[in-house]
């Protein structure tokens, strides 16, 4: 019955599936239309977006810090003692949580697939790439203070509150967590409900929807200490949460359809025209996220496990890309080789962990399927790495001839 067209929530013409077309079709428009057209006009809006809210967080982490209201310090414990007993060992899942906020092998695939196309000039690539990464790890620190500190200020539940008995019309709203003596939780103790207590305990209940959830609702508590509404700072940390998520959309799948069009140039596929790779990068997701989920929709969260060791080994293949770069011209390379090598690794022996422990024992065969292909490919780039390191040193890679100048012709030599 989940794949009639019930009109409920499980059907397979759900809320779900209908917005996740309808994405894909702006996906669609998005990978083919000149850059200048959608993507940046898009990027710009989404950009203010996402200044004021970063704004108002740090302000409201200030104010809420300084008058007391939250505890930066204490609101969670430097060394759990509460860990639970199907939490994976600390090494190697600490460094594939860190994710964009530390390194973040996508931030490198979208400066050398959309970044490198807007730049006025070369030398702005540095002041844009690592000013975009010190303002993600500032994001980071907001998004740990307000899993912790902002919890702290007292936990949050969802209520449902009938507007319409006769419509049946109902809206979200939100109560503090109460303890015994009918007070607001807070602190460590709002933590520990928060994320231990009750049917939501075990770290296999820390799902996506969840941890987001703490991060919105810790920042509204952020943003109540400067005198905004709890419901409104709901509103603007989800708008913050869904403008990242509208970023990536549309460029991941212009970086995908590159990527498709370059194997199809290599394997000599029709693939290379760019109506085609589109089609072909959507459709493929479409249908995963549509069709292999638990219900129609939900397959996108099936392959979510993947996402943070696969980002940090995509930041471990373009830091070994740097370290031949510097090999080939006789510079000093230990200290990029070195975390370059921690970067394939560790993120290589977290994914391994889950296949053997978790992903095939729980027999999901799709995530295991993608898990095995990514490393695969990982340890093909590694031996070719191997392969070519003595020959590559000192020799310099086949150079390509200079753009002409969009700037004037009189520089085009």
């Amino acid at each position: 019955n989940n794949w009639l067209p019930a009109g409920n929530a499980d059907g397979l013409w759900n809320p779900v599936v209908i917005w996740t077309l309808l994405l894909l079709a702006y996906c669609f428009a998005a990978s083919v239309l000149p850059v200048w057209l959608l993507l940046q006009p898009r990027d710009l809006v989404n950009s203010q977006q996402l200044y004021v809210a970063l704004a108002l967080l740090v302000v409201g982490v200030l104010v809420a810090s300084l008058t007391g209201q939250a505890d930066l310090w204490g609101a969670a414990e430097p060394i759990s003692s509460t860990i639970p007993a199907d939490a994976p060992p600390i090494l190697p899942f600490l460094f594939v949580t860190i994710a964009c906020g530390a390194c973040s092998g996508f931030h490198c695939l979208v400066s050398s697939g959309t970044s490198s196309k807007q730049v006025a000039c070369e030398r702005d690539a540095q002041a844009v790439g690592y000013g975009a990464m010190l303002l993600e790890s500032a994001l980071a620190i907001i998004v740990i203070l307000a899993c912790t500190a902002g919890v702290g200020m007292g936990a949050l539940q969802k209520t449902t509150v009938s507007a319409s008995v006769a419509s049946a019309a109902s809206t979200v709203d939100y109560q503090w967590v109460l303890g015994s003596d009918d007070q607001p939780l807070k602190g460590r103790q709002a933590g520990r409900t928060y994320y231990r207590s009750g049917e939501d305990g075990g770290w296999s209940k820390q799902n996506l929807q969840k941890n987001l959830a703490a991060f919105i609702e810790g920042g509204a508590n952020f943003l109540t200490a400067i005198g905004v509404p709890l419901k409104l700072g709901v509103g603007i940390v989800a708008v913050l949460v869904a403008s990242f998520a509208a970023t990536t959309l549309d460029t991941a799948t212009r970086l995908q359809r590159y990527v498709i069009q370059e194997l199809g140039t290599s394997l000599h596929l029709p693939t290379q025209n760019k109506y085609v790779a589109t089609s072909l990068a959507v459709g493929v997701g479409g249908a995963i996220a549509i069709f292999a989920g638990e219900k129609p929709g939900a397959g996108g969260l099936m392959l979510w496990p993947l996402f943070g060791a696969t980002n940090q080994l995509l930041a471990g293949l373009a830091m070994m890309v740097a370290t031949f770069y510097l090999w080939r011209r006789n510079k000093t390379i230990a200290f990029l080789a070195i975390p370059t090598l921690l970067m394939m690794m560790i993120p290589g022996w977290a994914m391994t962990y889950d296949l053997i422990y978790n992903w095939i024992p729980q027999r999901k065969i799709l995530l295991s399927s993608f898990g095995i292909g990514i490393l695969v490919l990982q340890g093909w780039m590694f031996v070719e790495a191997a392969l070519v390191w003595r020959r590559a040193h000192g020799v310099l890679e086949p150079q390509l001839e200079p753009l002409p100048s969009p700037l004037s012709k009189s520089l085009v030599t």
